[in-house]
């Protein structure tokens, strides 16, 4: 083989890497409503702290390279937005980034009329369930190290409804779907997706039996409908480790998983952080 064929497959194997890496790289940058935002940071021996506002932001990958992934919400306006971003040893600084448009179906459900038109009492326990889970979703752990955020799906089986969906429930209009719903038989297992711990578990009035589980940095996901659950606050999980059972409790109109997956507070596209098979 000549040199110059030599240097040009190199170059060529070398480019592929390249793609590889950048294709295993989850979650995407993807900056629409439900999207994530990657924000390159720059070099540092320390970790940088970044926040939108009050709120802290995940700051993944090392000394070499940092990058702030930022969860944006399905309610954002399109436009211009910003981070704050205090480096080690450096001034604080702001860097923006641009949020783009993206259209999401819409899903028209039947259930329950009680499950949509809330009594009083129904009424009350959702408003104190409510600030119970304001707490939870404010969890913010140490990150864990490196930038490996590739989840496997919770549960296997085929999508019934996809994140962002516009919701009409008995004809009225309702928050778009912040989850992703896997359709799967009652009493599915349900597993870890990455290694985690357990910081809420509970029976509610919308998302039926429930866990929340932290894997660090305001990375937080969340599984609904449960039909049992195996875990307990403070267990700490392997990836693919069981933490119950799939089921219809809560707003449900089958079994199903509801499955969400939160960053800096913000429900974002579950889809974002799972491996394309190609």
């Amino acid at each position: 083989m000549s040199l110059s064929r030599r240097t040009v497959l190199l170059a060529l194997m070398a480019c592929g890497l390249e793609a590889n890496a950048a294709a295993a790289q989850l979650p995407p940058h993807s900056t629409v409503p439900g999207g994530v935002a990657r924000i390159p940071l720059g070099a540092s021996r320390e970790r940088p702290t970044a926040h939108q506002g009050q709120v802290p932001l995940l700051v993944v990958g090392d000394s070499s390279a940092w990058t702030a992934l930022v969860g944006i919400a399905l309610s954002a306006s399109l436009g211009t937005e910003k981070i704050q971003v205090q480096m080690d040893g450096g001034a604080a600084r702001s860097i923006d980034y641009e949020v783009r448009p993206k259209k999401y179906r819409e899903q028209r459900l039947r259930v329950a009329p009680g499950h949509v038109d809330l009594s009083p009492a129904d009424q009350a326990r959702y408003e104190r369930e409510r600030e119970h889970m304001a707490k939870v979703m404010a969890t913010f752990s140490a990150p864990v190290d490196g930038d490996a955020l590739t989840m496997a799906a919770p549960v296997p089986g085929p999508r019934s409804s996809s994140f962002g969906l516009r919701r009409v429930f008995n004809g009225q209009a309702r928050s778009p779907h912040s989850g992703m719903d896997i359709a799967a038989p009652s009493g599915t297992p349900v597993k870890a997706p990455l290694a985690a711990r357990v910081i809420d578990t509970g029976d509610y009035f919308f998302n039926g039996g429930t866990v929340w589980l932290d894997h660090g940095g305001g990375l937080l996901t969340l599984y609904c409908h449960l039909s049992a659950t195996s875990v307990r606050v403070g267990d700490v999980l392997r990836a693919g480790e069981p933490l119950g059972a799939v089921g219809a409790t809560g707003r449900a109109t089958g079994p199903h998983l509801h499955w969400g997956v939160m960053l800096n507070r913000t429900m974002v596209d579950p889809d974002l952080f799972l491996a394309q098979v190609s």
